[in-house]
Parts: structure tokens; sequence; C-alpha cells
């Protein structure tokens, strides 16, 4: 069998601000003693991972990304091409990355993001970072897509919303994040409502088939009561990633790290 490039990959799917369970699954595992070797991410699982491989630690990365208030991160504008615009997250990472380029990470990382002119999804792992990191998490309708040598990009989770493709033959052991459990919904009203209910129900098919490439996979239930564009939880949703991944860790094959030789000791 040839040897893997990596030993550790992390896959980190979209979800708005049920992404901060991401931060929690990345606590829980660097106390366990995995340091992923590569992080592939779409939307708001790029956005974490993004930070991450950029070297900030996951308690770090909760204090930048958190907020009371979810106009911290988005605003209204004409709704030409959407009703908002993610000024408050690009402000956040126009201030705090060091890396300005995929190049300069720490660790290697996969961002995914959706070609709407050829209808496709996309893998960067080179070149500019901010304005790709951007075009992954706009989501169709709700925000504004993100236009990068003429091409126009959107959320990748259109295409790919737990994207393990770029990493799959790669890895060792690949550890798969997903935070979009799609249970009853009693009310949707609004348009903003509809939009988002629609573009996540759309996501939902993929994650069973592809639930099946990870050597451990963290999807908790109870992320379903959670709004996508809801902040002020995170605290909450934040713990639920952390001990949904101590569980899984508990009753994994996968031997704790600092018992094997290697870089994990």
């Amino acid at each position: 069998m040839d040897k893997k490039k990596y030993r550790t990959g992390l896959v980190l799917s979209g979800g708005g601000a049920r992404g901060f369970a991401h931060i929690g699954v990345i606590k829980a595992l660097n106390e366990w003693g995995i340091f992923p070797d590569v992080v592939a991410g779409t939307s708001a699982g790029a956005l974490i991972g993004v930070l991450y491989a950029d070297g900030y630690k996951p308690d770090e990365i909760f204090s930048l990304m958190n907020s009371s208030s979810m106009l911290h991160f988005v605003r209204p504008t004409v709704p030409r091409e959407g009703l908002l615009q993610i000024s408050g997250i690009e402000r956040i990472l126009r201030e705090n990355l060091r890396a300005q380029r995929f190049e300069d990470l720490k660790i290697p990382l996969y961002v995914t993001a959706t070609d709407l002119n050829n209808g496709r999804a996309v893998y960067f792992s080179e070149g500019p970072l901010l304005r790709t990191v951007i075009a992954s998490a706009s989501i169709p309708v709700l925000f504004k897509p993100v236009i990068m040598n003429r091409i126009c990009y959107v959320d990748g989770g259109v295409l790919d919303n737990l994207p393990v493709k770029p990493i799959e033959d790669q890895c060792e052991i690949i550890i798969g994040s997903s935070v979009n459990p799609t249970g009853y919904e009693p009310v949707i009203k609004s348009l903003v409502q509809i939009a988002e209910r629609a573009f996540f129900l759309s996501m939902a098919r993929e994650i069973h088939e592809k639930s099946k490439k990870f050597n451990i996979f963290i999807a908790p239930i109870e992320l379903k009561d959670y709004k996508v564009l809801d902040t002020e939880k995170a605290l909450e949703v934040f713990e639920i990633g952390y001990k949904a991944t101590i569980e899984k860790l508990k009753n994994s094959e996968i031997p704790k790290p600092a018992a094997i030789k290697g870089k994990y000791v």
C-alpha cells in the first residue's frame, strides 16, 4: 500500500452559525492529541478552517468569530444579487489573517466554492485567500456572489457541502464534521427563512453516502434546533461540537495519539 501524504485530514461542512460546532470539534481533537495535517472546508467550514490553518488555536478562533448579534456579520444590501453582505466576516478575516495566500498557511487548506458560470465545484488550494473564503461562504440569494477572474462564485455547499473529495486519497485517517441535521421545522415565514431552509435541505441529500468515507464522522443531531444565521447561542453550539467529538473519540478504533509514536506524542 502506498504511503499517504498526510496522517490526518479534517473536513468541515458549511452551516452558518452552526459552524461554531466545528471549533468545539477541533478543540476536542487537539485535547485528544490529534492535530490535523490538512483541512478541507466549505462555507462556515472554510471560515473556521482558514483560521485554524493560519495557526489560531480553537479558543482564539471562537473569540474572533463570536458575536452577540448577526449585525456583526452581515448587513442589508440592494436585493439584486443578494439580500445581505458578509461585511463583518470579511472584516474579521482582513484584520486577523496573517497569511495572505494559501501557500503562506501553516497547514494545507482546501476551500470549496461553486462556479456558477460553469456549474461545478472548485477546490482552491493556492492563490489569494480572503476573497476565496468569502466566496465559499456566500449563500445564494442571501449573500452577494464573489467575482474572481470573471467567474461568479457562490457558497461551495451548493455542490459540495462536505468536501472530502480533495483529500480522501491523501490521508490515512479522515475526520468529518457536519453541522446540518435537517429535522422538522414548525414555522417557515420570511423570505430569508425560506431561502435558508431550501438551501440546507438541498445539501442534506449527499451527507449519508459521504459519511461512509470517514474514520470518524461527527454530526450532532442537536444542532437542528439552532438557526444557521443566529450567533447568539454560539457557546452552546461550540459545546455541542466539543461533547459530540469526545464521545466519538472514546468509542472509535483510533488510538489516542499520545499513546503512539510520532508527531502527536
